[in-house]
């Protein structure tokens, strides 16, 4: 599925901001499965700007406004080709996904912050589970499913700053928050599991030519002798509609767009994404 992308983000200011020193994280990643065959930002008012990958392997780009502004728009436009295929992991024991040198190559995808760290409740019912199960991944199968029956999708219910165990308690929230919840309940049990953040073409069967319009995106992806992607708000594992732009830890890792102003007043973020199938 070849895709165009036009993700446009940024804030609107109450008053003024006189200088804002900003990271945006919208730039498609090429690998294996997705080719990136064409990208561009533009970033209003006109700013420096650095570009190099991040230590999670993501194209990050700071830049910096020293002019009096009361908006900043950035706005990303990449076309990718997706050839993502249905991927089987090797199939590890128990005993081998928690072997010490397992766990220390993947160390960094097996902390437990506050942002992920299931409620006591959760976790009972995930180390059942893991007992349970004969291998890691057919525990990270039952994750999945669990936090996708569990947890209502419900646009606007949680914000960024949501914590795992709080969206468990309402059982709502949107991707970031069953994303969340997956990773910190496999990491529980000694899966190591990265978040994953990028773009969903939202029909199943889009119209070539037709652009829709989406949002952002998270899904996680798990250790089983090879990365074994899981997409926990819609129950399968991304395909050719799954765009993918950053990986990390949690979603502190990988936020779009995050910055600091200097200026009087607030500011308010808005968001606009727009997704076109182009053969």
């Amino acid at each position: 599925m070849m895709l165009r992308i036009v993700h446009k983000t940024g804030y609107e200011y109450a008053g003024a901001a006189s200088a804002s020193y900003n990271e945006a994280r919208m730039t498609p990643r090429s690998t294996l499965h997705q080719q990136v065959l064409h990208t561009r930002m533009d970033i209003s008012p006109s700013a420096w700007t650095h570009t190099y990958n991040d230590y999670w392997g993501t194209t990050a780009t700071a830049f910096e406004v020293h002019d009096r502004h009361e908006s900043l728009t950035v706005t990303s436009a990449a076309t990718v080709n997706v050839q993502r295929p249905v991927i089987e992991g090797e199939g590890m024991s128990w005993e081998q996904i928690r072997h010490p040198d397992t766990a220390g190559e993947h160390s960094e995808y097996l902390q437990l912050g506050a942002q992920v760290e299931p409620p006591a409740d959760l976790l009972a019912v995930v180390r059942q589970i893991a007992t349970d199960s004969a291998t890691p991944a057919d525990c990270a199968r039952e994750v999945v499913d669990l936090i996708h029956r569990e947890i209502a999708y419900v646009s606007g219910a949680t914000g960024v700053r949501t914590l795992a165990a709080e969206a468990w308690e309402r059982r709502e929230g949107v991707c970031q928050d069953k994303s969340n919840l997956t990773i910190g309940c496999l990491r529980a049990v000694g899966i190591p599991t990265c978040y994953v953040s990028g773009y969903l073409m939202p029909p199943r069967e889009p119209e070539i030519g037709t652009t829709y319009r989406g949002e952002s995106h998270a899904w996680v992806r798990y250790w089983d002798g090879l990365w074994v992607g899981a997409d926990p708000t819609n129950a399968v594992q991304p395909g050719n509609r799954h765009v993918e732009v950053a990986q990390g830890r949690q979603y502190a890792d990988v936020a779009p767009l995050r910055g600091i102003f200097t200026g009087s007043g607030t500011s308010k973020m808005f968001v606009e994404v727009e997704l076109t199938q182009l053969a």
